[in-house]
């Protein structure tokens, strides 16, 4: 298992940041190794970012930051498959995942392991955890069955389809919200107008990105942004503080992941698009 720590960073420190420092304290980078696990540990509401690609079963086993005996003892987790048709066994029950489905794992969850259909095409499985006061039951959601809603306009280059897959309308949880959005052909803007949300952290798994095209992902306060060129399955953690939207030179999708003070999806802060500095 590769693990990382990221501690938690000020908006006035950031400032001081350049390219390299930036990309050090919040891209995450890479997220599946062929029959291994990545980790990621935010100290941005204790927050998670990981990714398992399996050849061969592989158990998620706990690690000494989190001093829990298993993952799951004080968390609960979201998982989407971006890859390959792949199973999650969890406490003995197996659920199947196809591309894009999502599947919740609540609290005191013990014993969970990933495993690929075809070792040719593998699963990819891109997950978050939040710490959790509740054991709520597991749920698998079919992509089809996650609630859709359409945003923005062809006009305004932001046309896009979110799937609210882990969210409270549609599987109970503490904490963690987990979705993915679609673009629409033609649009390049995956969050526009950008907004903050002081209660909440949130990370951006970028995906089905040409691998000669990037996404260029802005970040920091309103008033004093910055931003970072981001490649295929690479994800961005965005502090509280921070505006996190992106403009793409080809189409991509999207995971977006959330935990933190509510369940409430509107509760954001909008930033007008003419006082963004």
């Amino acid at each position: 298992m590769k693990i990382e720590e990221r501690y938690a960073i000020d908006p006035e420190g950031f400032i001081s940041y350049d390219t390299s420092r930036i990309r050090k304290e919040f891209v995450v980078n890479p997220l599946f190794i062929k029959n291994d696990i990545s980790v990621v540990y935010s100290h941005y509401d204790r927050f998670i970012i990981g990714g398992i690609m399996p050849d061969k079963k592989l158990l998620l086993e706990s690690f000494d930051l989190l001093k829990a005996s298993y993952f799951l003892e004080r968390r609960e987790m979201g998982i989407i498959n971006v890859g390959g048709k792949g199973s999650v066994i969890a406490d003995g029950y197996e659920f199947e995942l196809n591309f894009k489905d999502a599947l919740y794992l609540g609290k005191a969850t013990k014993e969970i392991s990933f495993s690929s259909s075809d070792i040719s095409n593998p699963a990819k499985f891109y997950f978050n955890s939040a710490p959790a006061h509740h054991a709520y039951p597991s749920k698998l959601i079919r992509f089809d069955d996650a609630e859709k809603v359409i945003l923005g306009s062809m006009e305004t280059d932001n046309h896009r389809q979110l799937n609210k897959l882990i969210v409270n309308s549609t599987v109970q949880t503490c904490q963690l919200q987990m979705g993915l959005t679609e673009l629409k052909t033609g649009s390049v803007w995956n969050t526009m107008p950008a907004h903050i949300h002081s209660r909440r952290m949130e990370t951006y798994f970028y995906f089905n990105l040409p691998a000669d095209q990037a996404v260029c992902h802005f970040m920091g306060q309103p008033q004093e942004t910055r931003h970072v060129w981001l490649g295929n399955e690479q994800a961005v953690i965005s502090p509280p503080w921070s505006v996190h939207s992106g403009a793409g030179t080809s189409s991509y999708s999207f995971i977006w992941g959330m935990a933190g003070e509510n369940l409430d999806y509107g509760d954001m802060d909008v930033c007008p698009i003419n006082q963004l500095k």
